[in-house]
């Protein structure tokens, strides 16, 4: 039997943005290009599309890492053939005692041991490093999990996931803990003006004080120092179960940053954020994003209002104003998706007002090493 070579993955420097490596003869693939196009067959095989895939340019972007994290891609194989691949992200300024943890099998290979030397080789990278608490992800559709028979509950959130699943069978058998379940949904687009109009005029009878502002790439310099601290507050103002996640880190300089890694990845931006008059604090913001690689889908990613300001309507009004601005700017899109703690009742109540619908659900699962 040929022996399994688990190597880690050289990501290209590619300043033409990823065409040239594109136009490759097949013969002269990279490891990473192999890895890719693993992670699109199997988003192809689950979703039938590719709208929760990062393009190959996002993921060379993400892969470089950054002085945030540090992220190592590692690719299994026997022979030429790939059986997998796994990966292990490691924070570098906040939350220094966890690693993200993530495998994947080619579908040839699976049920046959190789996920779980995947897994021991992601683990052994996390523990050398000093890390004693494991992260992964795991999302699987709607329908599958609320056609299960059996649920196994998360932890110290809310919400399930199929017991008999394979890929949750395995998390459980490898010592990892559901914490938290987040409900994925999906709205259609357009939405038509005139729902958007009624619910901003809604949202403004409770907003009495505060303001709309809105930009896209890069934040307003005037702005961004208020933006940091809401990007702080995303991490310990939202439902994280029992997931102990440390607070972030933000200033002006890790902002500009991630637009910088936005721009190099070809991500395009929406921002709608709400300003509170007297203080001049920015108080609540939302965040949309779209590829032209994948351009019918937009993904909704931070939505925080600050403990402070809760009970105004403010998240639907940030929402509906920041999706009148994507229709506008992204007229190819077809649909949002976007996530959230199922405990999270609140902002899933404003989701559906919008219009959103279930379309899967997430697992967070921890791993704790002492």
């Amino acid at each position: 039997m040929t022996a399994l070579a688990i190597t880690q993955v050289k990501v290209p420097p590619v300043p033409d943005g990823g065409t040239a490596l594109r136009e490759q003869s097949p013969d002269s693939a990279t490891d990473f290009q192999e890895c890719h196009a693993l992670l699109e067959a199997h988003e192809l095989e689950k979703w039938g599309d590719l709208d929760r895939c990062p393009t190959f340019l996002e993921d060379m972007e993400f892969w470089r890492g950054s002085e945030y994290e540090e992220r190592q891609l590692f690719i299994a194989k026997r022979g030429r053939e790939t059986v997998g691949i796994c990966s292990v992200t490691l924070p570098l300024r906040e939350n220094i005692s966890t690693a993200g943890i993530h495998v994947l099998v080619s579908p040839p290979f699976r049920r046959q041991g190789w996920g779980h030397r995947l897994l021991e080789h992601a683990e052994a990278v996390a523990v050398g490093r000093g890390r004693t608490s494991l992260d992964g992800y795991c999302e699987l559709p709607a329908e599958q999990v609320d056609r299960a028979d059996r649920l196994l509950h998360a932890k110290s959130g809310a919400g399930g996931l199929p017991v008999d699943d394979p890929t949750i069978a395995f998390a459980k058998a490898a010592g990892y803990e559901l914490e938290q379940v987040e409900r994925a949904s999906r709205l259609t687009l357009p939405v038509p003006p005139g729902h958007l109009q009624e619910l901003e005029a809604a949202a403004f009878l409770r907003a009495d004080g505060y303001n709309v502002v809105t930009w896209g790439e890069k934040c307003p310099d005037e702005l961004v120092a208020e933006y940091a601290i809401l990007k702080n507050r995303m991490s310990t103002d939202v439902p994280t179960a029992g997931l102990g996640w440390e607070a972030e880190d933000w200033d002006p300089a890790r902002v500009r940053y991630e637009e910088q890694s936005n721009s190099r990845g070809g991500v395009q931006v929406q921002v709608a954020a709400a300003l509170h008059k007297s203080s001049g604090q920015l108080v609540a913001y939302t965040v949309l994003n779209w590829r032209p690689g994948v351009p019918a889908s937009i993904t909704q990613q931070d939505t925080l209002v600050t403990a402070e300001h809760r009970g105004k309507r403010l998240g639907l009004l940030i929402k509906a104003a920041n999706l009148r601005a994507a229709q506008d700017r992204w007229p190819a899109a077809r649909s949002v998706l976007t996530w959230n703690a199922v405990e999270n009742q609140h902002m899933l109540a404003i989701n559906i007002m919008l219009g959103f619908r279930p379309a899967g659900y997430e697992g967070e699962w921890q791993k704790r090493l002492g």
